[in-house]
Parts: structure tokens; sequence; C-alpha cells
């Protein structure tokens, strides 16, 4: 499925200037992500925004703004608004911010993953720090073993010697 490229463009120019804005394809087109969280993005030739529970029923009121139902339920917080809603530069923007605001409101996903990736070496390193001491190598061992039982062997053969 393709998306309107020149869209795309003009989505780009607005952003341009946030370093936390990445790209994805998703949904059959392109995606905005601010930190990791999906704010906004491109099905067809349609404008997806993610606003939030809070915002929702507000973004659907306005003039071409429409539920997303991408897998054929509705997906709440989630709108489709169509050409017309952001043929104007200003209006664009406007949407843009109101995805982007949402975005904004949640922990960054980069974030959480520095913290989770943290939290699982502190715990190797703890797990670690319990484990007992190394045994001796086998050979090592074996070694020694060797050697003990030749010194008995010696002892057991002194003391046959002097009977």
């Amino acid at each position: 499925m393709a998306y309107d490229e020149g869209l795309a463009h003009r989505l780009r120019e607005l952003v341009e200037d946030d370093r936390a804005v990445t790209e994805k394809k998703m949904f059959g087109g392109l995606c905005f992500l601010h930190g990791g969280n999906m704010c906004f993005g491109i099905v067809r030739d349609e404008l997806m925004l993610r606003v939030g529970p809070d915002q929702y029923e507000e973004c659907l009121a306005q003039p071409h703004a429409r539920e997303m139902d991408f897998t054929g339920r509705s997906m709440k917080g989630m709108v489709y608004v169509g050409v017309d809603g952001f043929s104007e530069d200003e209006d664009l923007a406007a949407w843009v911010e109101r995805g982007l605001s949402f975005a904004r409101s949640l922990p960054s996903k980069d974030a959480v993953a520095r913290k989770k990736a943290a939290r699982k070496k502190a715990a190797a390193k703890k797990k670690a720090s319990k484990k007992p001491a190394k045994k001796a190598a086998p050979k090592k061992a074996a070694k020694e073993s060797a050697k003990k039982s030749a010194k008995k062997g010696a002892a057991t053969n002194r003391t046959a010697r002097k009977r």
C-alpha cells in the first residue's frame, strides 16, 4: 500500500528540527514517532494521528476527521483526517502538534529500554556475585589427585619394605 510522498515531505519539514522524531513504515504507510511513541503518519493519502483518549472526542468533532478503523474496528485515541482537513499548512501544523503533544506526554520508549537493560544488567551482576567460588579445573584436580596417589603409594611401599 503506497502513501502520499508529497504529504510525507510536508510532514518532514514540520518536524525537521525535532531530533526525537523518527520515521518508520507501518500500517502500509509511513509513521512518525517521538521518542519511540507513534504520534502521526500517512495511510494512503490521509493523515493518521494518535491523539490519545482525552482529545479523541474533540478531534472527531473537527471537520474532515473520523475514527481510525484500520482493522475494521475503531481504534480509540486514533483518528484519520481527510485531505481537505490539512490542505492548508496551518491546518496540517495544528494536527501534527496534537499528535506530537500526546506522544510527548508518554515516557520515551528509548528511556524505558535503557532502564530495562540497566535493571537486567544489575540483576545479572547480583546473581553472579552470589555464585560460589569456582572449583579447580578438571585437569588441575586430576594432576593433584595423581600426585596424592603417588605419595600414598610410595609411603605404602616404604612400609612394606620395613616389614
